[in-house]
């Protein structure tokens, strides 16, 4: 792969990571913004990713795709974020989803309709891992073996997360 030689290479690093940065950056804000819904939390742990990614691309070994180790770093950068983000706030589930729906209504780059503020509302009362599997697997459609991969769990768990979490969906759409 041209971008991992290209990084590897000391005299080469920074044509390297621009080139990665074109290529992922933007899919990987996505990924981070669905999961922390606010802009600039959504960039504060982007900054943190790509830093990581710097940091450590000599220390990957290519035995998974490179999308899929920087998923992963995002993943768990995010989750990070989330838990320390959570243990500062004391305010219920039900007032963090209004909070974020009203944020999300605010947001200049959230054009969406009712119908996509409600499927935004119902994604944030899903336990993490459901959360997590189901939006890798609708908004951004990995298969489930690069999904396994990332969160380091079986292909049947994920099939199985997913599916409760589109119920779980379901429902709190029809209740509303």
């Amino acid at each position: 792969m041209q971008i991992l030689s290209l990084v590897r290479d000391p005299t080469r690093i920074e044509e390297g990571f621009r080139l990665l940065l074109q290529q992922y950056q933007e899919r990987l804000y996505w990924h981070i913004r669905r999961l922390v819904i606010q802009h600039d939390d959504a960039n504060d742990v982007l900054q943190n990713v790509l830093i990581k990614v710097y940091r450590n691309i000599h220390n990957f070994k290519g035995q998974a795709q490179l999308y899929t180790w920087l998923y992963r770093i995002a993943t768990n950068e995010t989750l990070t974020f989330l838990k320390k983000k959570n243990k500062k706030s004391a305010i219920s589930l039900e007032q963090e989803i209004i909070n974020l729906a009203d944020t999300l209504k605010a947001d200049e780059y959230f054009d969406g309709s009712e119908v996509q503020l409600k499927l935004q509302q119902a994604i944030l009362t899903l336990p993490e891992k459901q959360k997590l599997i189901f939006l890798m697997r609708y908004f951004e459609g990995l298969p489930y073996q690069e999904i396994s991969t990332i969160l380091d769990t079986s292909v049947g768990g994920l099939k199985a997360s997913y599916h409760h979490a589109v119920k779980k969906i379901e429902m709190f759409i029809k209740e509303i």
